[in-house]
């Protein structure tokens, strides 16, 4: 993995792209010694942030569908169940 600095990315940031584009490594971004930041590229942050993001997003539906997918309440549906609770005769 290359380290820049800040002042190299400010003066040639196209040559860096450039290089990150190439090596298709992350490169990190310091200031006083201390790293700030990544370049990563896009097809890399697909695959590290938005992909495990939509991977989590489905695994909450799936377990909100198990959820609501609960056992019916004796030989009645749901919709059965519900009009009793309101009063309804069916």
């Amino acid at each position: 993995m290359k380290t820049v600095n800040a002042l190299t990315i400010r003066n040639k940031f196209g040559s860096v792209l450039q290089e990150l584009e190439e090596a298709k490594e992350p490169i990190l971004i310091t200031k006083g010694r201390k790293v700030r930041a990544v370049l990563i590229t896009p097809g890399d942050f697909q695959v590290r942030f938005l992909d495990k993001q939509a991977e989590e997003e489905k695994e909450r539906w799936m377990k909100k569908l198990a959820e609501l997918r609960a056992p019916r309440l004796g030989s009645l549906s749901s919709l059965e169940a519900l009009r009793d609770l309101r009063g309804y005769r069916f």
